[in-house]
């Protein structure tokens, strides 16, 4: 199994879990991955934030990871999100993650019990050394209650497949310690600043509105390595307005499942206490689709 973390710069779909009758519809969720693999994708991520992973059970946990490890057949590659608060729950599936065949785990900082910065680095120790998949650090603080700090990521980066950060603190000079000190691999957890953390070294992103236009991401992204970056700019522009209201209009995933359900690809359903987009931030959201040219 390759630990290269050059293997997942690019686009990596945060994918949303889609249910029907308040049980996750697995039919929805291979034409997901199809839609993926046409586009070009790098790496899809099932049961993420995006994949409304606190309200799925953990054998639903497993059970979608090895869905979308079926489905993609070896197309694209998978990295299952596997993360908990308790580092006995995260090492078990990450564990049955990497067991299903998922290529890499997204695992995200322990949340609510807010742990010291020497308890982010043993949890992260202790999955990294249950598994042989390279392991991606997710820091999201707005959702965990505490930071990762730069200097504890650092450390971290010494473990041999700790080999990603899905950084999603929001602070750039958070991400530009993390760049400068290790070789990690520093993919943007925010879609609109995809663009300002590659300038700075990240390799690509984690993103929620590559659920619907996963191409013009990708395009975003070839621009700037390219050094195209009057074209880069011209992407991040015309994205911008969509990746706001992915974040701006409620919390994720209620956006994403909404325009999803506008353009004909999910139900929208979503499971309590997320509920749906209310009507005028759905009249919002369906002018930004339509200025996009997706409506």
């Amino acid at each position: 199994m390759s630990t290269r973390s050059e293997d997942y710069a690019g686009l990596t779909v945060a994918m949303i879990t889609p249910f029907r009758g308040g049980r996750v519809d697995y039919e929805a969720l291979q034409q997901q991955v199809e839609f993926q693999v046409e586009a070009g994708t790098t790496c899809v991520c099932p049961v993420g934030t995006t994949g409304e992973s606190p309200t799925l059970t953990h054998p639903e946990n497993e059970k979608v990871i090895a869905a979308v490890v079926e489905a993609s057949a070896g197309r694209i590659k998978v990295m299952g999100g596997t993360g908990s608060n308790s580092t006995e729950e995260a090492v078990r599936l990450t564990s049955r993650a990497a067991e299903a065949g998922a290529d890499a785990a997204l695992v995200v900082g322990p949340y609510y019990n807010k742990p010291t910065q020497e308890g982010f680095y043993e949890h992260y120790k202790a999955v990294a050394k249950a598994v042989n998949i390279p392991i991606c650090v997710y820091n999201i603080p707005g959702r965990t209650g505490k930071n990762i700090e730069p200097a504890t990521i650092i450390r971290m980066a010494k473990i041999p497949n700790i080999t990603m950060v899905k950084e999603a603190t929001g602070s750039m000079d958070q991400a530009s310690q993390i760049l400068a000190e290790t070789d990690l691999t520093v993919l943007s957890g925010d879609d609109s600043l995809t663009l300002p953390l590659m300038a700075m070294g990240a390799r690509g992103v984690v993103s929620v509105v590559g659920n619907i236009i996963p191409r013009d991401m990708i395009a975003m992204i070839a621009a700037f390595e390219s050094g195209n970056m009057a074209e880069a700019r011209r992407w991040h522009h015309k994205l911008f307005p969509l990746c706001r209201d992915m974040l701006g209009l409620a919390t994720n995933p209620i956006p994403i499942k909404a325009a999803m359900k506008l353009l004909g690809r999910d139900s929208g359903e979503l499971r309590m206490p997320m509920t749906p987009l209310g009507a005028d931030d759905v009249a919002k959201l369906r002018k930004t689709l339509t200025n996009y040219g997706l409506l």
